[in-house]
This record gives C-alpha cells, sequence and structure tokens, in this order.
C-alpha cells in the first residue's frame, strides 16, 4: 500500500498544545474506520491485556531496547497476560519472550486487531501501534527499559501528532491534503480490501480484461484467482479451509455451465459483475477496460424478477445530508462535463439541426439498445426489440418530433440491433449518431426508453423520463413508467440526488486507470476529462477497424437483397 503521510521534521511534542476540537474529531474517525498502520495486513492471531511493540528501529540498539522493555514489563506482569509485536522473528527481546513462556506475535498483522483485547501498551518508542492505542484511550506508556519512569503518550499526544504532526499526501495527485481526506481514502481503500478478500474466484472474465479485474479486486496482497472450469471451485474450497471466501465473482453474462450447480455444492455464493455506469472513454465492446464495475450478491441490477443490490440499496439506505450534498456535486459535475457511460462530450459540438420539425414541437429522444443484450431480454416486459419500441412511442405521441439514436455498440459494427433506415423512417424523424449522447440530451424535451442507460442521464439533466420497460431508475417516482415495474419492492419514492447516491456511490467499486488504485468517482471523472489517458491501443484500433467492416458488409448486404427483390 502506498504512504499516505511523512512526519513533519518541525514537529515536536512540546510545541505549541492544539485545541482538542481540532483533533478529537480525527482521532474518533481512525478508531471508528480501523485505519492507520498496517491495518490491511492479516488479523492478529491472539490478544492479551498488555502489549509490548517497538518504536519504530528495527535493529541494533533498537532490539536491545525492546528487549530492555520486555524485560521490564515481566517485572510488573505475569508472562501470561503480555504478548510481544515483533519484528522479526529472531533477536533479543524475542529471546526474552521465550524464555518467559511471553506470546510472540509478527509485527506483520493489523494492528487494530491486537489492540482490541488490550488495555495497555508499552513502546520503546513512539510507533504506529503506540499512537492507535492511544487514540483509542488506553493507557499507552513509552519507556526504554531504563530504571527512569516511564513517560505517559496519551489521546491528546497521539492525536496532535495526528493532525499537527504528519503532512498527508493525495495518493492520486501527489497534492498535500488534509488529515480528514487522507483518513476517508484509507477508509475507502479498507472496506474495498475486505471485500475483495470474500471472493474465492472470478469465472467468465474475458482475457482482455482480466488484468484490470485483478486490479479492481485486489486483497493487498494480490488477487482472487480466475478460474475457468467449475470444477476448481472444488479444489479451491477443499484449500481455503477457515478462511473468509464466500462467493465467487462472475462476468454476469458469461456464467459458465454448471458454475452456479458447483457453487452451491462447496458452500460459496455466485456473485454478479458488471460494468459501471462512469466507465471509460471508448467502448467495451471495443476492448477499452473498465474503470468501475459492480459486484451485486442478490442479483444484478437490470434483472428486475428478483431483488439486486442496487434495488436493496435504494429501497432502503439511509441518504443523509452529507450523502445527498455530494450526490448534488455529482451530479453538477457530470452534466457540466458531459459525461456519460463511454466517455465525455466535448463541450464543441454544435446544436443538432432538425428539419421538418415544426416551433413548439415536442422533442423525443429514443435511444436504441442491443437487441441480445440481457437488460432487454429481462426488463423489456413485451416489447423485444428497437423496432418494436419505435412502434410503441410512435403510436403514443403522434405528434411528436422523434430522434432515434442507435447504440454506439452496435453503431460500432460489435454487438445485434441494427436497423434499416429506410426501415427507421416509418416511426422516426431524425436519426442521431456519432458525438456523446451528453451532447444531444440538452436539444431533446424527453426520453422515451426501454431499459436504457440514458434515462438515468436525462434525468440528470432535468428531462422528463418514460420508460417502456423495468430498468434501475423506474418505480421510484422520478419517471414515467409504462413497462412491468416491480413495484412490490420499489415501494418508496426517491429524490433525485438520493438516486445518484445509491446508483454511482454507495453501488459501484471504482479505480484511478493511473495509479490502480480504489478511488471514489469524483477522482474517475476527473481522469475521463485528460483525453490524454485515453489513446487507444493497437487492438483497440484493430478492433474499431472491424466493426466497421462488419456495418459496411451489412449495409452492402441489405442494398443487395432489396435491388433483388426489385428485380
Amino acid at each position: 500500500m502506498p504512504a499516505l503521510s511523512t512526519s513533519r521534521a518541525d514537529y515536536t511534542i512540546t510545541a505549541a498544545p492544539l485545541p482538542e476540537a481540532q483533533w478529537a474529531e480525527m482521532a474518533d474517525l481512525v478508531v471508528t474506520k480501523r485505519v492507520g498502520g498496517t491495518f490491511w495486513l492479516p488479523a492478529a492471531p491472539l490478544t492479551r491485556p498488555v502489549v509490548v511493540c517497538d518504536g519504530g528501529t528495527h535493529a541494533g540498539r533498537g532490539q536491545e531496547r525492546l528487549g530492555r522493555l520486555l524485560s521490564w514489563a515481566l517485572r510488573h506482569h505475569a508472562a501470561a497476560e503480555i504478548v510481544l509485536v515483533a519484528p522479526h522473528p529472531h533477536g533479543r527481546a524475542v529471546g526474552v519472550a521465550r524464555r518467559n513462556g511471553v506470546a510472540v506475535v509478527s509485527g506483520r498483522t493489523d494492528p487494530h486487531t491486537l489492540l482490541d483485547g488490550a488495555v495497555r501498551v508499552y513502546a520503546s518508542g513512539p510507533s504506529d501501534l503506540a499512537d492507535l492505542g492511544a487514540l483509542r484511550g488506553l493507557d499507552v506508556l513509552v519507556h526504554d527499559g531504563s530504571d527512569i519512569s516511564p513517560r505517559p503518550w496519551t489521546r491528546a499526544d497521539a492525536g496532535r501528532r495526528l493532525v499537527a504532526g504528519t503532512r498527508y499526501i493525495n495518493p492520486y495527485t501527489g497534492a498535500e491534503t488534509g488529515c480528514r481526506d487522507a483518513i476517508m481514502t484509507l477508509d475507502l481503500w479498507r472496506r474495498t480490501i475486505l471485500s475483495n478478500r470474500q471472493i474465492a474466484a472470478c469465472a467468465g472474465m474475458s482475457l482482455w480484461k482480466r488484468r484490470r479485474i485483478a486490479e479492481l479486486f485486489a486483497t493487498a496482497p494480490g488477487h482472487p484467482p480466475f478460474i475457468r472450469r467449475p470444477a476448481a471451485l472444488r479444489r479451491l474450497a477443499s484449500r481455503k479451509g477457515g478462511a473468509s471466501t464466500r462467493g465467487v465473482a462472475v462476468w454476469a453474462t458469461r456464467m459458465p455451465e454448471g458454475l452456479e450447480e458447483m457453487a452451491g455444492q462447496t458452500g460459496l455464493e455466485v456473485w454478479r459483475v458488471e460494468d459501471g455506469f462512469i466507465r471509460s472513454v471508448g467502448l467495451g465492446s471495443g476492448l477499452q477496460v473498465p474503470c468501475s464495475i459492480f459486484l451485486d450478491r442478490r442479483g444484478i441490477y437490470y434483472d428486475p424478477s428478483r431483488p439486486s443490490d442496487l434495488e436493496h440499496i435504494l429501497a432502503t439506505a439511509r441518504f443523509d445530508a452529507e450523502l445527498c450534498a455530494r450526490a448534488r456535486g455529482l451530479i453538477r459535475r457530470i452534466v457540466a462535463g458531459g459525461i456519460s457511460k463511454y466517455g465525455v462530450g466535448t463541450g464543441a459540438q454544435a446544436p443538432m439541426i432538425l428539419p421538418g420539425r415544426a416551433p413548439g414541437q415536442r422533442v423525443i429522444l429514443v435511444p436504441g439498445q442491443v437487441s441480445d443484450d440481457m437488460s432487454v431480454r429481462l426488463g423489456g416486459g413485451r416489447i423485444a426489440s428497437n423496432l418494436d419500441l419505435l412502434r410503441e412511442v410512435r403510436a403514443q405521441n403522434v405528434d411528436a418530433f422523434i430522434i432515434y439514436r442507435p447504440h454506439p455498440d452496435v453503431d460500432a459494427g460489435h454487438r445485434a440491433g441494427a436497423l434499416d433506415d429506410s426501415e427507421l423512417g416509418k416511426y422516426v424523424d431524425q436519426i442521431s449518431r456519432g458525438g456523446a449522447i451528453s451532447a444531444l440530451l440538452p436539444q431533446v424535451d424527453e426520453v422515451h426508453t426501454l431499459t436504457s442507460l440514458t434515462g438515468f442521464e436525462a434525468l440528470l439533466r432535468g428531462l422528463r423520463v418514460v420508460t417502456y420497460g423495468a430498468p434501475f431508475y423506474a418505480g421510484w417516482g422520478l419517471t414515467t413508467d409504462l413497462g412491468p415495474v416491480p413495484r412490490a419492492r420499489r415501494q418508496r419514492s426517491l429524490t433525485l440526488e438520493e438516486l445518484v447516491a445509491g446508483t454511482l456511490l454507495l453501488y459501484p467499486v471504482y479505480i484511478d486507470p493511473v495509479t490502480r488504485l480504489p478511488c471514489e468517482p469524483e477522482m474517475l471523472i476527473d481522469r475521463i476529462q485528460d483525453v490524454r489517458l485515453w489513446q487507444p491501443t493497437f487492438l483497440m484500433t484493430v478492433r474499431e477497424l472491424q466493426g466497421r467492416a462488419k456495418c459496411w458488409l451489412g449495409r452492402a448486404g441489405t442494398r443487395d437483397v432489396k435491388d433483388m427483390k426489385k428485380g
């Protein structure tokens, strides 16, 4: 894990006292979030009421000082009450411990688990363990093992050093940051690591995205193994013993045959993975790796036949004022930056000309979808295709000016669902291709959709949204719903900020494409707006040319068939 802090060289314990109000909140955050020190390391195998630890000097006199400190502690406590936190498996201190029957724990452990059962900490000098113990309010004494009385290290001492004695670095930008921001970043990393450690294996992951999936599921160190066959789960289960793994992460649309049955036999749950809604610049079908994903332990967001983690969040979460304020800021950034799932609008795109539109005529955008996409198959209800949707929209909006926007994956030639323009002409007034869809949204009055994410993006921009299927954002009082929304599970009315908080802040996992560290969506938006980071690779260029050729051949074939019919 990268270091987020360094000690300030000019700070001393004798510096002017810092008022409690300036450090107490930060001290409480460190304790409740369980960050600081090597928090990502394995839990301690045991705890004792008395912890003896070093002061950060691991060799030479540091080892001697730690040995003297342990001998001093043994004069005041029974050996059974003491645990020595040893920076090395050998040395004077470990020898003293073994001769006296004192438990020894490696310094390569989560310090918070060591402190959970402690009431007193002896340290041979300032250390993370001493600071964390003091922040908890434990009795902490700094002592070199001499006859001089130990010096108390209080919560105020540790709190002041935490705030005033430490310089914090933003790990994504390298700029100086505040103590609170550093704590919240560490909290994000800790929660991500603990969640990832519950994954026994990954399945159904395409080869071209495995490296990114490994980064998203990093366990510090390492990542869950990738498996190709369900039988591998049995071997993993036999080795895991008492490990905390609970499930297998599988790409939702690439479920290996027999995986669910084998997972059930080995006591593992099946958790589904999908691309996030602030994803990248470039299409997944074009081999652009994702910078955000969902790991859903109940179902998946686009399947309304069963609950999903997103639906559960939206139905039950408490959205406090701080979270909603953050969601409002996120909405502003997304709209101002023209952010969409696959990229960013340049802001320079000219307004679309709408020939034939009458003054005041209502403009409706209908976003196309991939015809065999799971969101269409599972959430489309009685409407199964783009053409069926357009017929329905036109039938209910005879006087509207309708714009059809083919799905970018379909237009790129990578996915099914292409429609002939002459066929579209029966139902639409204009077809929109190219550029970011975020640049088109300000020019329309309404979005009518089956299950497309464009409906969610339209809500962010204050547009009326009519749904004909059952997308995740339908049924919460923000859309006009004509499709089979599971109303029995979606009985709560949400504000737009609450919908965004659940969908973009609580549900996904994000990664910074530069540092490859877990991040928040605000950081990813910064990266998406940096065009230098999104230059296409050779494989992506080949994939794009392949898609263009497929589109050209498809259109040429359509023309040939029509010519034959005419002949």
